[in-house]
């Protein structure tokens, strides 16, 4: 793997974003034309926009914290290019699911969990409809029974006067 990572950073143009497969895998790089390449590798499943974003913040911070001058002075003075940034083992824990680091992901997880409430709060609402449409009815029934009963209750007492 960190073959591959070398070989597509160094072939990716300054300022061009590429994903590559190779084999179960996709090797998302970016090239900043400050002379920096980041690359993540996942499987295919791995969002390639979350993985763009991830590569977009951590250079980002890196060459806020390595400016230019720094990298290409170590880099071809040295020939060590070995930078602390102890900041990415804890990009690598937060973006192992996809869903942790990513805000759009999040939002969209939130709202799945909001429409499946809905959904059961629409259902119950409905299911209460139909009791209250059953209760209506046998109201119904029951207030013509009784006018039925009133009505056969005032002919019998009718007939029968007691003085």
């Amino acid at each position: 793997m960190a073959f591959m990572a070398q070989t597509i950073a160094e072939r990716t143009q300054p300022g061009q974003r590429q994903s590559i497969e190779e084999s179960n895998y996709v090797g998302h790089v970016y090239a900043r034309a400050e002379g920096v390449a980041g690359v993540v590798i996942a499987d295919k499943e791995y969002p390639t926009r979350v993985a763009f974003g991830l590569l977009n913040k951590v250079l980002d911070e890196f060459t806020t914290r390595y400016p230019q001058g720094t990298i290409a002075g170590a880099s071809s003075s040295t020939g060590d290019s070995d930078f602390s940034y102890p900041e990415l083992q804890q990009y690598i824990v937060t973006y192992q699911d996809p869903k942790q680091g990513d805000t759009i992901m999040k939002l969209q997880r939130e709202l799945d969990e909001t429409k499946i409430v809905l959904h059961k709060t629409i259902d119950s609402v409905l299911a209460r409809g139909d009791k209250l449409e059953s209760l209506i009815e046998r109201s119904d029934a029951l207030s013509s029974q009784s006018r039925m009963f009133y009505k056969t209750a005032k002919k019998q007492n009718a007939c029968c006067i007691i003085s």
